[in-house]
């Protein structure tokens, strides 16, 4: 009797040690193929951004209209003399230093 108590045992602990012993168990195998699902799908993303600004470097080195728009929402350029620009500054208050 106690020699089957052991030997059950003795196999339940070598399939313990089959499933989860060795270099990498079961949860180890398991939390890699979860980081390389994460990482495969960062990596998507990030190749999506690229080809985004890809797109939007070409637009800005060609197209001419988007070079003026940008022209003038960023760096607040006008187009010659026909336009005016505007500027409006907050008021200083002269009593503060």
């Amino acid at each position: 009797m106690l020699g089957r108590v052991a030997s059950t045992l003795l196999v339940i602990g070598a399939l313990v040690f089959a499933v989860e012993g060795g270099e990498y168990s079961s949860t180890d195998l398991l939390r890699q193929r979860s980081q390389r699902r994460r990482t495969v799908a960062t990596i998507d993303s990030l190749l999506h951004r690229i080809d985004s600004l890809t797109k939007l470097k070409r637009a800005i080195a060609t197209d001419a209209a988007l070079q003026e728009r940008i022209a003038r929402e960023r760096y607040g350029m006008v187009k010659g003399d026909k336009e005016l620009m505007y500027r409006f500054v907050p008021a200083t208050d002269s009593a503060r230093p």
